[in-house]
């Protein structure tokens, strides 16, 4: 094995079968190796890999012991990425291609295709593999932490009981609202038959002797695509 710490660009990555490959310079020769993008690399922490990252990494021998492969694996900065960051602070609109990789969705943008984990509301009508072969337009989230950036559909559809949430908020509407767990910590709630959750904290005043089942009024206070917060009417 060797204690070397070498340095190369990621030039192309299996999202399917979870390796990729490095491009490296070894004393003037061009030369690959692969890596696992997970498994059991103690060296490696969780990292979602993309083509043109510039990495530090360390030889050893595959446990079968018949070739080379990298581990240690460290991002230090992707230029293809750092182009799409500061673009995105000027003008937040991309274009790019859903693919699914084991049960996770993801889009690749068409100019670089560097792929992007999708962030999907919990109301929002999933995409259907029928359209991944068409474009969608996408902003970049969380654009300025490299490990946690992901992508967002910008023409989302939500469903309907979004929409209902949204009307209610505005209008400052009573819901009936129904206790699904108690904790020492907060209340969790159903809204529209169990189509949106929410919790409320504990103590409170009024909350503190609710149990599972119970119903109780209660008005939105904060709502986004990732959050609904309620208040007791």
């Amino acid at each position: 094995m060797s204690e070397t710490t070498l340095r190369g660009t990621i030039s192309f990555v299996h999202y399917d079968k979870h390796f990729a490959t490095i491009d490296y310079d070894a004393k003037g020769k061009a030369k690959t190796v692969n890596f696992k993008t997970r498994g059991k690399d103690e060296g490696q922490k969780s990292q979602h890999y993309r083509v043109g990252d510039e990495v530090t990494f360390e030889l050893r021998l595959t446990d079968r012991g018949d070739r080379m492969t990298a581990h240690n694996v460290r991002v230090l900065f992707n230029p293809l990425l750092e182009k799409l960051v500061q673009k995105s602070r000027h003008e937040n609109r991309f274009s790019g291609y859903l693919k699914k990789v084991d049960d996770a969705l993801f889009i690749k943008e068409v100019e670089t295709y560097l792929f992007f984990p999708l962030q999907l509301s919990p109301w929002e009508t999933h995409p259907s593999e029928a359209s991944f072969n068409t474009p969608y337009s996408f902003r970049l989230v969380n654009a300025d932490k490299q490990k946690t950036i992901a992508a967002e559909l910008a023409f989302p559809v939500y469903k309907p009981e979004y929409r209902q949430a949204e009307a209610a908020m505005e209008a400052k509407k009573t819901l009936k609202a129904v206790v699904t767990k108690v904790s020492p910590y907060a209340v969790y709630v159903s809204l529209f038959d169990g189509a949106m959750q929410s919790k409320m904290p504990l103590p409170a005043e009024g909350l503190n002797d609710l149990k599972v089942g119970d119903e109780l009024e209660v008005r939105i206070s904060y709502l986004s695509p990732q959050k609904v917060v309620v208040v007791k009417a």
